[in-house]
């Protein structure tokens, strides 16, 4: 088992805080994991409008919504329009191959504080699939000799949470309410991500602080890792099985080649029917454009 180290690119948008982790150039996904941000924590003030993020789309994609604090709207071309809450996810599934979806993103008026993971799963391109919407309000939640869990998604120490999955993954909201440590078993052939959220973390010896991630790969059946965590230190682990493709991102759309993408860029941007249609009548939200894919990509 081999571990790495990457610490957060962190920018501001709108006022919020936005940490992310994945893709890096050295690393582009842990499993099928191929985005993670870490947005907020971040209060608005009372003249602020908060988040506000038009029309986009997505392709060859899953967007998972984990909310920490606060609340925000989804809203999407298949028709569903849902607010998310702390310890509930949102999974929007984009399809694969010649299909699509666009979605906007709003805190509400009366909602001045926003913290949130944000995470992309990339779906496997070799099956077909089909735009769709799912709100999860209620997950496996427990706790045991001084930490709190909730899984958002896979199974663990017995638990399994409801979430569709298109290939194997793990997703774990770990809090430590006492200076203590988890052994974590791992599944043979998975990767294996640990992204701290706040307060101090240590994976086999090493420490790890906010907006740090450990990345373990090469992972054996018989292998296991340790997170010893301090009182309140507060971590997302993540992991799952590699998909048998490459994974290429550009902007908002995943695919397995960058020519792929430069069509997903050209629909978007000609009003294909694949993305269907948002209306936007009356909202603070524009439809966004999508960039050109550089000719470097690969």
């Amino acid at each position: 088992m081999s571990i790495d180290k990457f610490t957060a690119l962190t920018k501001d948008v709108g006022g919020i805080p936005v940490a992310r982790l994945l893709p890096k150039s050295s690393k582009k996904t842990i499993g099928a994991w191929c985005f993670l941000d870490h947005a907020g924590p971040a209060e608005f003030s009372q003249e602020s409008d908060g988040l506000q993020v038009g029309s986009h789309p997505h392709t060859n994609l899953q967007t998972f919504t984990w909310m920490l604090s606060g609340e925000v709207w989804h809203q999407d071309s298949l028709g569903f329009r849902q607010l998310i809450r702390p310890k509930q996810v949102n999974l929007m599934t984009a399809g694969t191959n010649n299909y699509g979806i666009c979605h906007t993103e709003q805190t509400p008026e009366n909602v001045k504080d926003l913290h949130a993971v944000q995470l992309w799963i990339a779906l496997p391109m070799n099956k077909e699939i089909k735009p769709n919407f799912e709100h999860y309000p209620t997950l496996p939640e427990w706790s045991e000799e001084g930490i709190n869990f909730i899984l958002t998604t896979g199974s663990f120490a017995g638990h399994t949470a409801p979430t569709t999955q298109f290939s194997p993954l793990l997703g774990l909201d770990v809090q430590f309410t006492k200076k203590t440590s988890l052994t974590v078993k791992v599944e043979n052939g998975w990767e294996y991500g640990a992204l701290v959220i706040g307060g101090t973390l240590r994976v086999n010896g090493e420490e790890y602080q906010q907006d740090e991630l450990a990345v373990l790969t090469a992972c054996d059946e018989h292998g296991t890792f340790t997170l010893e965590g301090e009182e309140g230190c507060h971590l997302m682990l993540l992991g799952g099985e590699p998909l048998p493709h490459p994974t290429v991102i550009w902007w908002n759309f995943v695919a397995d080649k960058a020519e792929t993408l430069k069509q997903a860029v050209e629909d978007w941007n000609n009003n294909h029917p694949r993305f269907g249609h948002i209306n936007l009548e009356g909202t603070k939200l524009k439809r966004l454009i999508a960039p050109r894919v550089p000719e470097k990509l690969k």
